[in-house]
């Protein structure tokens, strides 16, 4: 295993109780602002300590709490790309990459031979003298990249690389940094809450919520079929139910005041989840047909955004998102239905996501 990482840490109003095995692949940790992504990685980095716990990669114990084990942020020889890519302001270019070398033992010929290799591979040629404030948001970041990877390290961290960008210079550096990735013969964390890069640039993906590792997966699994609330919300589904279980084959919607056959039900079930996209209208009502309000209709080039709520409720005051529905349909099958205040959605089996957590 080349990363096995199990701590804990209590910051008073926040727990940090994180357990994460990868191999050599790119990781993502998916989650909302605030729910310990970022503190993973310092923990990894020796930035900071954990309470109890080890960490370990590739092999080597960087941190253990049992074994009194420790080593600092400089032994560790692990590789972190902050959000600001904290380069000297002071330091050219050439000088910032060098500082990565530090603790190599190279002559310091070597080190100016390393560092030429890295300004090339990372397209920095003719800005050698250049310092920080001289350099775009892009150049900025493959000189933090390019110190990062002249350290040789064990572990690659990224930490919402792409934040502080516009989306045009987003997608072009993404696509570099892949080329990096592609290239990194080890694990590799990025931290994202960007479910469309994390999706891309991704192998597996841990979903972390306030604290812990609220689902893991392959991104097809995490993507396709959430199993929890949380991974769920964070891929982009917007249409939930409460829900419970009724028998092998049926759920009962409460928010959709629907019982709906499944193939298999989940006694512990919580929560029924769908697509926008997965969801057909009716004219009548039928197996798995649920009746909904039409609060209201979005043109969206050649579809349809359809806001929904289910009889009864509210649709200017809502409790809750529980009961309200987003369906996204093209023109030619909203068009029976211009006008209706209400219709049927088709709820297919295959397409309802049981959700336990």
């Amino acid at each position: 295993m080349a990363l096995d990482i199990d701590i804990k840490k209590d910051l008073g109003g926040f727990k940090l109780d994180v357990n994460i095995k990868a191999e050599d692949e790119v990781l993502a940790l998916l989650g909302a602002s605030g729910c310990g992504k970022s503190m993973t990685l310092r923990a990894i980095a020796g930035i900071v300590t954990p309470d109890e716990g080890h960490i370990i990669v590739n092999g080597r114990t960087l941190f253990d709490s049992g074994k009194k084990i420790n080593l600092t942020p400089q032994q560790r020889r692990v590789g972190l790309l902050f959000q600001n890519y904290a380069l000297f302001p002071n330091m050219t270019v050439e000088q910032n990459i060098i500082t990565g070398m530090t603790n190599l033992e190279l002559t310091k010929a070597q080190k100016k031979q390393r560092c030429a290799e890295m300004i090339e591979k990372f397209y920095l040629n003719g800005l050698d003298d250049h310092k920080p404030a001289q350099l775009s948001g892009g150049q900025q970041q493959r000189v933090a990249l390019a110190r990062i990877m002249v350290s040789e390290p064990s572990i690659l961290m990224l930490d919402e690389p792409f934040s502080a960008l516009d989306s045009f210079l987003r997608w072009e550096l993404e696509q570099e940094l892949m080329s990096v990735l592609e290239d990194f013969k080890g694990t590799a964390l990025i931290v994202s809450h960007n479910r469309d890069e994390v999706y891309r640039i991704s192998d597996h993906i841990a979903v972390i919520h306030e604290g812990h590792v609220d689902s893991y997966g392959t991104k097809n699994e995490i993507f396709t079929k959430p199993t929890t609330y949380q991974s769920a919300l964070l891929t982009g589904i917007r249409n939930f139910s409460r829900a419970t279980y009724v028998d092998s084959e049926h759920v009962l919607a409460q928010d959709w005041n629907a019982t709906l056959k499944v193939d298999h039900c989940p006694r512990d079930i919580r929560f029924v989840a769908l697509k926008a996209q997965h969801l057909k209208l009716m004219d009548r009502e039928g197996e798995n047909a649920v009746k909904f309000m039409v609060s209201r209709s979005i043109d969206n080039l050649t579809e349809q955004i359809l806001l929904m709520h289910t009889p009864g409720m509210d649709s200017n005051n809502p409790v809750d998102d529980f009961g309200q529905l987003n369906v996204r349909v093209a023109d030619y099958e909203w068009k029976p239905f211009v006008g209706a205040e209400s219709v049927y959605i088709n709820i297919r089996k295959d397409d309802l996501l049981l959700l336990t957590r």
